[in-house]
């Protein structure tokens, strides 16, 4: 592109399309964004390999420390490699994730890094006191070849991230109140609004036919609508094909272990309360087409979190106000990882994966995964 610009500005007779410029400028684009994914990719290939990794050391021995530590241990992808622990509280030797075990004392923390050739060191706040984070500090706050960090000491309730703001020559932290800001809130609606309008020309038909089937199968409404939680807490109706008789609360107070399993799973794998046609409709996911009008009336994403009820948020405790960063998925790692066959704590770490990690290149595979998924009707009941 910089060999046309400069042709074209030194050789005035050389004129060139404005067409060929505007193609310049898509193939470069192109073919940069590309070449990154693409290196990415390859690095994190041979980061899960183990190559590429940074020697990390964390201070503090506490739950926090081990959530921090086996996330690292679980995204090898993220370069760190996590050598050990340092703690006063717990003995030496003590594995805590794994077979990651606590190396020594705080007091051994410089020797330490020193034999095990440490390059980062991660503090988590909750574990050790103010004086002892000094301590840390001292040693590493400017020494090189060291990188320190401080755990904010709320991982566990906090997905949305966090900015460093100075007010009155005071550092102070500020909590964002939703997960995605800036150009990842923009290409997010952007993938919503885009796959939508594609989608609109299969939906709208084919809904009509489902409709049809749904009156002639049973009686009642063709639609179901599930009131769920929203992003900031805004409860809304999720839109679904109706799949369940309408007398189906009836059925269930005569099967009392069923709706004990119900209460505790939100699920149930030999429904009696569905539809012979809705079986089908669960089985091939089609009962969910109706949430793309959820996805354009801006209440849903076409990738997210399971969508809950308000009843559901207690079971999330602690970590229940990170569903109401995003919005909830038509799709997410849960329907592509298993579907009801995954059981309810699996899903909510799935939930919190998603949060925490999430990338527009997280969604368009979670997308391409969905598609595999419902062919293989895994766990679809």
């Amino acid at each position: 592109m910089i060999i046309v610009i400069g042709v074209n500005f030194l050789v005035p007779q050389f004129i060139l399309a404005r067409g060929w410029l505007l193609l310049t400028w898509v193939f470069v684009f192109f073919f940069a964004a590309s070449g990154r994914f693409g290196l990415r990719r390859v690095v994190y290939a041979l980061r899960r390999k183990g190559y590429f990794l940074t020697r990390t050391l964390i201070v503090g021995a506490n739950e926090e420390s081990r959530l921090v530590a086996e996330q690292f241990l679980n995204q090898r992808a993220s370069g760190l490699r996590v050598v050990g622990f340092v703690a006063d509280d717990v003995p030496v030797g003590t594995a805590l994730v794994r077979d990651t075990c606590v190396l020594g004392t705080l007091e051994q923390l410089e020797t330490i890094s020193r034999e095990k050739s440490i390059e980062e060191v991660i503090v988590t706040s909750s574990a050790v006191s103010a004086e002892e984070i000094l301590k840390v500090f001292k040693l590493y706050g400017i020494a090189e070849g060291v990188t320190l960090h401080l755990s904010s000491g709320l991982y566990e309730i906090i997905t949305t991230g966090l900015q460093i703001q100075e007010l009155a020559s005071v550092p102070l932290v500020k909590v964002n109140k939703i997960r995605l800001t800036g150009i990842d809130q923009v290409l997010k609606t952007f993938l919503d609004y885009g796959v939508s309008l594609v989608a609109l020309a299969f939906v709208i038909p084919l809904s009509v036919i489902v409709g049809i089937v749904i009156m002639i199968d049973s009686k009642g409404p063709i639609l179901y609508r599930r009131r769920v939680m929203g992003m900031n807490g805004r409860a809304f109706d999720a839109f679904k094909f109706r799949t369940m008789r309408i007398d189906g609360d009836t059925i269930l107070d005569a099967h009392p272990e069923l709706k004990e399993e119900l209460a505790r799973e939100h699920k149930l794998k030999d429904d009696p309360r569905i539809t012979r046609f809705g079986q089908l409709l669960r089985k091939t996911s089609v009962d969910e087409l109706p949430q793309v009008f959820n996805v354009i009336r801006g209440e849903m994403s076409w990738v997210g979190p399971r969508m809950i009820s308000p009843e559901e948020m207690e079971k999330y405790q602690q970590l229940g106000m990170n569903l109401l960063t995003v919005k909830p998925g038509i799709t997410g790692l849960w329907q592509v990882s298993g579907r009801s066959d995954v059981s309810y704590e699996q899903r909510v770490r799935m939930d919190m994966y998603y949060i925490r990690n999430w990338s527009i290149w997280l969604d368009l595979q979670i997308m391409l995964r969905t598609i595999p998924a419902i062919l293989s009707h895994r766990g679809a009941y």
